[in-house]
Formats: structure tokens, sequence, C-alpha cells
């Protein structure tokens, strides 16, 4: 049992589900809203994330990356259609003194400016390494986003389920197709060890 959940590890940090979410990976786990024992759960039935998922989310974390490397919050996003990128961006409010200037918006103005297009073509997917904010869903939504997928969970103002789920507000007029969990440990990791060495920056520098 303890090699199945060893290599059950391996495979969903290198394909993470979307219709498979683990709750204790020791115990239980959760497929399409049902709750089943892991040594039972039938994997070949999971859904997975495709092949050109993973690889456009490999692509946002790349650019968190960059991010990371000019001391801003490292949270990457690339634009997505018919399998072509179209904007991609990552988080520079400090870079560019602009408050707006995350990750999503910097992809959007890129991917709008080179469509001479306010709104983005049809089947279009954000791959972004950190739930959206307030600020940035109401863009996508402008935009016209057909598909959103993140990485990992923004649990102190993440709009996309963490705080409040605006995607499945019924007020607006538009509605995204949003799927969350893929590299997940990979975004997290980027994260913690950005905050790490800011805090030990910080530290020294008062010393």
């Amino acid at each position: 049992m303890d090699n199945f959940l060893e290599r059950y590890n391996s495979y969903l940090k290198a394909f993470a589900m979307t219709h498979l979410q683990v709750q204790n990976l020791k115990a239980m786990t959760t497929v399409n809203g049902h709750t089943a024992d892991l040594s039972t759960t039938d994997l070949s039935k999971a859904k997975f994330w495709s092949l050109s998922d993973v690889k456009c989310m490999q692509a946002a974390l790349e650019l968190a990356q960059q991010g990371a490397s000019k001391e801003e919050v490292p949270v990457g996003a690339v634009l997505v259609q018919e399998g072509n990128i179209i904007g991609e961006g990552f988080n520079q409010p400090i870079l560019t003194c602009d408050p707006t200037a995350h990750a999503e918006i910097v992809a959007l103005r890129s991917a709008c400016s080179a469509l001479e297009n306010y709104r983005l073509p049809a089947n279009t997917t954000l791959y972004v390494t950190l739930e959206p904010c307030t600020m940035c869903l109401g863009a996508l939504i402008h935009a016209r986003l057909s598909r959103l997928v993140f990485a990992t969970q923004e649990p102190r103002a993440g709009m996309v389920g963490s705080q409040l789920n605006l995607v499945e507000m019924d007020f607006y007029n538009h509605k995204i197709a949003v799927n969350y969990g893929l590299l997940q440990a990979d975004s997290q990791q980027i994260l913690k060890s950005f905050f790490k060495a800011r805090r030990a920056k910080k530290k020294n520098s008062s010393s």
C-alpha cells in the first residue's frame, strides 16, 4: 500500500486530475463528488489533464519564475487559443509602477493588443499559476474568456472558490469554465521559496 501511494503521488504531480481531488492520501479520495477508499479507486476511470494542459501550465510556471527573478510575487499566465499562445505575462506591478499589472492582466493586454480586439477569440483558455483576484476575474469575464485553469488556490483573496466564487454568480452575462489543481505542488513551491527568501532578506537588512 505504501508503494502504491508513492507511485500515486508521483503520477498526480506530473499529471494533475480535474475530478480526482485527494482529501487524505492515506485513507480517502474524492471522485466526482463521491468518496471512496484509495485502495479500491480505479485510476483508469479518472479524468486526467491533457498533455497540452500540462505543457501550457509549465509555460506559466516558467513565467512565474521570471517574475520571482525580478523580485515580483511569482505568478505567471498564458493565454492559449487552438493550441497557440496568444498572450502571456508575469506579475509586475512593482516593475511597471502599475497596481493592475497582475499576470492575468498583462497576458490579456498582450493578446488583445496583438489581436486588435478587446475580446478574446472563442475557445481561449487562460493558464495561471495562482487563483485570480477580483480585478483579474472581472477582466477575464469582460474579455469573454472561455476556460480558466489555475494551479493553486489563493486562500486570502481568491475569487474562484477560496473567498467567493464569482464565476457562479448569475448576474454576469458570461460564464467561464473553471478547472484547478494542475501542477499545484510546483506553483506552491515557487511561492513558498519566494516568500521564504524575501523574509530572510528583510531579516538580514534589519539586523
